[in-house]
């Protein structure tokens, strides 16, 4: 499962590319009255027409991709553990103990009290 995610996300981005890419390749609907006035449509890769129904089609598909890949993306993204909030979230509180009573050393007799003031 954490291989699973950066594969989907290159795999995300290559298709975002290459719809980008198909859009950009494609005629626009005023490129057809061109064509018409020997623009050298017919003489292209896909024929006259056939360019525009493979085009279309792969960007369908690639279109449908890309959104099958949001919604994989945007639930494994979603699903993850949260991390905390802050270092001491992780840390296991333990209940307070009462203090052992500390015992002060005694000092003994110094010559301090012996000196006048």
């Amino acid at each position: 499962m954490e291989m699973l995610f950066p594969l989907l996300l290159t795999i995300h981005i290559l298709v975002g590319l290459s719809v980008i890419g198909l859009v950009l390749i494609q005629h626009g609907k005023g490129a057809d009255m061109g064509a018409a006035f020997g623009s050298g449509a017919s003489g292209s890769l896909f024929g006259a027409s056939g360019s525009a129904n493979f085009l279309s089609r792969m960007t369908a598909i690639l279109a449908a991709v890309f959104f099958l890949t949001s919604l994989g993306l945007t639930y494994m993204a979603s699903s993850k553990p949260k991390a905390p909030d802050s270092v001491m979230d992780a840390v296991k509180t333990q209940p307070a103990m009462p203090a052992a009573p500390v015992e002060t050393p005694s000092v003994p007799d110094s010559k301090a009290k012996d000196i006048p003031k």
